[in-house]
């Protein structure tokens, strides 16, 4: 029997979601292997540490076999390379993801032909929900127990007022 294929679901995951571990679980069960690179992105304002976000993505998929987590830095396509990832996986929500992720894929592909990227659907369950809804529900105190798992829920009502 072959060695599984190694998948890097790359985000920023500011905070993960239970969008984020659906896709998760799915890319596990089709690959094998899947590691859930976190990064920084400058262009969005982050809830919480990037350091947080790792120790909190380890502890909610330390239940799901074949999931790694760690931090990368750089393009997507110099992170596969590193950690030997030959797929990107990416989850979509509705049409206007599609868009915005179809020209990422093309643009990893000019960069890096032997890399596939697959796009999840969401399930429907969980199609409304982003990282940016959660982090303006939180912000404004509101409960986000419906959109994260709840260890993600505690550590949001537990950041201090006021981190950004």
């Amino acid at each position: 029997m072959s060695a599984p294929r190694h998948a890097l679901f790359p985000g920023s995951f500011d905070p993960v979601t239970l969008g984020h571990l659906d896709i998760v679980r799915r890319a596990a069960a089709l690959f094998g292997r899947v590691t859930i690179a976190v990064a920084s992105n400058s262009s969005k304002r982050e809830l919480l540490p990037i350091e947080r976000r790792l120790a909190l993505l380890r502890e909610v998929t330390a239940d799901i076999a074949g999931v790694a987590v760690a931090r990368v830095d750089g393009l997507t396509v110099d992170a596969c390379r590193t950690l030997g990832a030959s797929v990107i996986v990416r989850g979509l929500r509705n049409s206007n993801d599609f868009e915005y992720e179809s020209q990422l894929a093309l643009s990893n592909s000019a960069l890096a032909p032997e890399l596939e990227t697959v796009f999840l659907p969401s399930a429907p369950l969980h199609a409304h929900i982003s990282s940016t809804l959660v982090r303006q529900v939180a912000e404004l105190g509101g409960q986000v127990e419906l959109f994260v798992p709840a260890l993600v829920a505690r550590a949001l009502r537990e950041r201090p007022t006021g981190a950004k």
